[in-house]
C-alpha cells in the first residue's frame, strides 16, 4: 500500500505538537494544536498550486509545500522557551516568549490566507477550518498581550510581507512556502527586535556576544538587497562593478555596522573581539585548532575538483563525500560546546557572515573569486540547490548554530537547564551532525528496506538513532555540565521522533531537525 509521505509528517509533527501542549498545558498551546490542524488542510491547497503552476513565485521543484513543520517551528519554540523561563522566574523572558508563539501563528495564519486567495474554486471546508483556528489565535492574542506586544507581532508581520515579496522575486526556486516562512519569518523578528533595541538604548542588556547575530543578519540582508537590485540594472561582471561591491560592503561595515554594534557592547567592536579571544590560552588553541579544520575542508573541495578534472565532467560528489563536511563540523562545534561556548557562538556568527559574503561574491560573479567559487562549488550541488543560490553549506551551518544561539541563557540560573535541557546547544550536533550524516551513509551504502512512501531507509534510521544515544553517553562522559535527571526515555523519545522526521521530510532537514529536537529538549 502506498503511503504518503506528507500524512507521514504531518502525524509526527503533530505528535510533538502534542509533547508540548501535554508538558505546557495553556491557552497557547490550545491554540498551537488548532493551528496544526488547519496547516495540514492548508499545505493540500498549497501543494496542489506547486503541482499546477498556481503559485504566484516560482519556489523549489521536487519538494512539497512544507507548511505544516514550519508554521509549528516559532510557536512550540516560544511555547517551550516560556515554559523553561517561567519556571526560573524571568518574567521578562516570559513574556518575549509568549510575543514569539503570536508571532509564529500570525505568520503562519497570513501564508495560509495566500493559499486561500489565491486557490479556485474556493475551498470552502478549508476555509472554516482556517477561519475557527484564526478566531481561537486572535481571541487568545487578545487575552493574552499587551498592546505593546500586539504591535510588536504586526510590525513583525509588516517587516514579513514586504521582505517575502522582495525575496521570492529576487531568489525563485530557492525555497518552498514553508521554507520561506521558516527563514524570512525568523529573519524579520530578527530585524524587529534590532530595530527595537536601537530605539531604546537606554535599555539595553545582557551579554554583548548575543547582538553580533542580529547586526550580521542585517547587515547580510541590506548588503544583499542592494546589490541585487543594482545588478538588475547593470553588469555584475566587470571589474569596474566589482571594485564598486568590495567598496560599498567596507563602507556597510566599517561606517554603518561597526558604529551600530559598539552602540550595543559599548566598545569598538574589533577591540572588544581582540580582548575576546585572547583572554586565556585555551581560546587561542581553538581557533588554532579551528583554523587547521578550516584548511582540511578547503583542502578536500580542491581535491574532488582536481579529480573531477582528471576525470568524467559530469563527476558528482557522492553522498559520503558530502558527509565528510558534516564529520567536519561535528569535529569543530564538540570541542567548542564543551570548552568554551561563548566562543562558539561569535565564531559561528563570524562564519556565518563569511558564508554569506562568499556567496554573493559567487552569485554576482565578482571578481576576482567569482567564477573561481562557481566553478569550485558546482561539484557538490544536489537537488535542493535548484535555484541560482547555494544554501546547502549555510544550512549546515545554521543548523549546528541554531541551538547556540537560542539557548536560554538567562533562564538557566546555573549556567545549564536540568535534565534533559542540558542537551539542547547539542540538538545540531546530534540531529545533524550525528543522526543525518549517519542515517545517510549507513541507508545509502547498506540500506535495503525502504519506509513507505519514501526513498530513505528503515536501516538508516535506526543506525541514525542508535549512533545519538551513542553520542549522548560520550557528552555525558566528557561534559560535566549535563545531567540528565533520570530523563533518558524522553531523550530517547525525541530523538526517534526527529529520526522519523527526517525519514520522511522532504525540507531542509539541516535546519528543521535540530530545530525540533531543541524544542523537544527544552520541555
Amino acid at each position: 500500500m502506498q503511503i504518503n509521505p506528507v500524512f507521514v509528517e504531518s502525524a509526527v509533527v503533530l505528535a510533538v505538537v502534542l509533547c508540548v501542549h501535554m508538558a505546557v498545558w495553556n491557552q497557547h498551546s490550545w491554540c498551537s494544536i488548532a493551528l496544526v490542524i488547519q496547516a495540514f488542510y492548508v499545505q493540500h491547497k498549497w501543494d496542489r498550486l506547486l503541482r499546477s503552476g498556481g503559485a504566484v513565485f516560482q519556489f523549489r521543484p521536487a519538494a512539497n509545500s512544507g507548511i505544516v513543520p514550519a508554521s509549528m517551528v516559532m510557536p512550540l519554540l516560544g511555547l517551550a522557551l516560556r515554559e523553561r523561563c517561567s519556571a526560573s522566574g524571568n518574567v521578562y523572558f516570559e513574556r518575549f516568549s509568549m510575543v514569539i508563539t503570536v508571532t509564529g501563528m500570525m505568520l503562519a495564519l497570513f501564508l495560509s490566507l495566500i493559499a486561500l486567495g489565491i486557490t479556485r474554486p474556493v475551498p470552502t471546508n478549508t476555509c472554516v477550518i482556517a477561519g475557527m483556528a484564526g478566531s481561537a489565535i486572535l481571541y487568545t492574542t487578545k487575552q493574552t498581550l499587551t498592546v505593546s506586544e500586539v504591535i510588536e507581532v504586526l510590525e513583525v508581520l509588516l517587516i514579513f510581507v514586504y521582505l517575502s515579496l522582495i525575496v521570492l522575486y529576487l531568489l525563485p526556486r530557492c525555497f518552498t512556502p514553508g521554507e520561506a516562512l521558516l527563514i524570512v519569518g525568523g529573519i524579520s523578528f530578527i530585524v524587529n527586535q534590532l530595530i527595537k533595541r536601537s530605539l531604546n538604548l537606554a535599555e539595553v542588556k545582557g551579554d554583548p556576544v548575543n547582538y553580533f547575530l542580529p547586526v550580521v543578519v542585517v547587515g547580510s540582508l541590506l548588503l544583499g538587497v542592494f546589490f541585487a537590485l543594482l545588478f538588475c540594472f547593470m553588469e555584475s561582471e566587470t571589474w569596474v562593478s566589482s571594485l564598486f561591491f568590495h567598496m560599498m560592503t567596507a563602507v556597510l561595515g566599517l561606517g554603518i555596522l561597526m558604529p551600530w554594534l559598539s552602540l550595543f557592547i559599548g566598545r569598538h567592536p574589533i577591540m572588544w573581539l581582540l580582548d575576546f579571544v585572547t583572554l586565556n590560552e585555551r581560546r587561542l588553541c581553538l581557533l588554532g585548532y579551528w583554523v587547521f579544520l578550516a584548511s582540511v575542508a578547503t583542502c578536500v573541495v580542491l581535491h574532488q575538483n582536481y579529480q573531477r578534472q582528471s576525470g568524467s565532467k559530469k563527476h558528482q560528489a557522492s553522498t559520503v563525500v558530502r558527509k565528510y563536511f558534516h564529520l567536519i563540523v561535528v569535529a569543530t562545534f564538540v570541542p567548542g560546546l564543551i570548552y568554551d561556548r561563548q566562543l562558539l557562538h561569535v565564531a559561528s556568527v563570524g562564519c556565518l557572515a563569511v558564508f554569506l559574503l562568499l556567496e554573493y561574491i559567487r552569485y554576482f560573479r565578482i571578481k576576482p573569486l567569482g567564477q573561481l567559487l562557481r566553478q569550485l562549488l558546482t561539484l557538490f550541488l544536489d537537488e535542493r540547490d535548484s535555484g541560482p543560490l547555494i544554501l546547502t553549506h549555510i544550512y549546515l551551518l545554521l543548523g549546528m548554530s541554531l541551538p547556540i544561539w537560542l539557548s536560554p541563557g538567562p533562564c538557566a540560573p546555573k549556567g545549564t537547564l536540568p535534565g534533559a535541557g542540558g542537551l539542547v546547544p547539542y540538538a545540531g550536533v546530534l540531529a545533524v551532525g550525528v543522526g543525518d550524516t549517519v542515517a545517510s551513509v549507513f541507508g545509502s551504502t547498506m540500506g535495503e528496506i525502504r519506509w513507505p512512501g519514501t526513498k530513505k531507509t528503515m536501516e538508516g534510521t535506526a543506525t541514525s538513532v542508535f549512533a545519538q544515544i551513542i553520542a549522548v553517553a560520550m557528552f555525558l562522559i566528557f561534559d560535566g555540565s549535563i545531567n540528565l535527571n533520570s530523563t533518558y526515555s524522553w531523550i530517547v523519545g525525541s530523538i526517534s521522533l526527529v529520526a522519523m522526521l527526517e525519514a520522511y521530510t522532504s525540507q531542509i532537514d539541516n535546519l528543521l531537525l535540530p530545530l525540533y529536537l531543541f524544542i523537544l529538549l527544552l520541555l
